[in-house]
């Protein structure tokens, strides 16, 4: 009985150890495990990117971005420059309802009603060109005006973010020259931002730009605009463009351990056509390019590369419309996943996401 007794005690812990380790491949077989974040992680960004309407929406309507599981949205108020001059205007009568301070607010209350976190990323459209990666300017006193009143659309939305328990803000997007050239500006921005509001704070850099800001310390995240090429061809294998990721993830794992921060994508996403996972500036964007698979494949693979990376702090795909005739019932070849195969690849992974 004694040895009985003594060979049982000694079985009991290996069969504990078996039970907790069935149980595991239970739920992971399951589709139930999580995303693993690695301790002093905060959770991975679930984010997805709104285009504001031009009309008043409803809240039920802004409850639409759940059904992929998003835990966040980026809120886009639009400002307007002209090529090579310093003006910055925004808040105007002319401007679609949700790309002005009004309507923001009333999104950012929409989307705190449905338990979404929040990111302002306000963004300056830049007419004659219509990118602002292109912006630039000859005189200095033209680069004053440009600041001052760049500056005073930012700090509106600073304030707004504050006032509204606004999670995040992007102080601006994909400026080339300026965000390398004139840095001093930018840190004082970023002091005079944090007077003002409490929150974390990013830019958005354009992939190919990033290494070129040297300011990055004084910000939270490391923002990137992440359109990287990936994989060529009409349709490259998911295999394919997963590889795609690693020259890339190699990079940006070193660049996070330079400026010892997390890299937020704040833009992120694929086209449904032919060619996506490439060159997206060169695609055809004709209703006979479309490819809804490809698109879905594309997140797959960018899932399976980045959820696990340390340096990763998620994104925002690109991107969400309102009005749902525009979203895989408008144009074939757009970026949104509405109503497409990607959705449903966005929405498991979104899923798996630690709250």
């Amino acid at each position: 009985m004694n040895q009985f007794l003594q060979t049982h005690d000694r079985i009991l812990p290996y069969l504990s150890i078996m039970r907790i380790l069935i149980t595991l491949f239970i739920l992971i077989c399951g589709g139930l495990a999580m995303v693993m974040i690695p301790a002093g992680k905060d959770p991975i960004i679930n984010g997805v990117s709104l285009v504001n309407p031009p009309r008043e929406i409803t809240v039920d309507q802004m409850g639409e971005v759940k059904r992929i599981n998003a835990g966040w949205v980026a809120i886009i108020p639009y400002a307007f420059s002209r090529s090579g001059e310093p003006g910055v205007s925004f808040d105007h009568e002319r401007q679609w309802w949700g790309e002005r301070t009004d309507g923001t607010c009333k999104l950012i209350e929409y989307a705190k009603s449905h338990d979404l976190k929040v990111m302002i990323k306000p963004h300056v459209w830049v007419r004659g060109e219509g990118w602002t990666g292109d912006f630039s300017l000859s005189t200095e006193a033209q680069w004053k005006q440009w600041e001052n009143e760049f500056s005073a659309y930012i700090l509106n939305y600073a304030k707004v973010a504050d006032s509204l328990n606004v999670e995040m803000l992007c102080i601006g997007t994909e400026y080339r020259i300026p965000a390398k050239e004139r840095p001093e500006f930018w840190r004082t921005l970023i002091k005079d931002v944090r007077k003002v509001y409490s929150g974390k704070i990013t830019y958005a850099s354009n992939w190919d730009n990033y290494e070129n800001i040297s300011w990055w310390d004084a910000v939270d995240y490391i923002g990137i605009d992440a359109y990287f090429p990936l994989a060529e061809g009409p349709h490259p294998a998911i295999e394919e463009i997963e590889n795609g990721w690693k020259p890339v993830k190699t990079q940006l794992s070193a660049f996070s351990r330079k400026w010892n921060k997390p890299i937020l994508f704040t833009e992120y996403g694929f086209q449904s056509a032919n060619g996506a996972a490439g060159k997206h500036w060169e695609i055809d964007e004709s209703e006979e390019n479309a490819n809804m698979q490809l698109q879905a494949d594309a997140y797959e693979a960018t899932y399976r590369a980045l959820m696990k990376e340390e340096w990763f702090a998620g994104g925002f795909l690109w991107k969400w419309h309102f009005n749902t005739f525009q979203g895989g019932r408008w144009r074939g070849t757009e970026w949104t996943p509405q109503n497409k195969p990607a959705e449903k690849v966005i929405a498991k992974w979104y899923g798996k996401v630690t709250p």
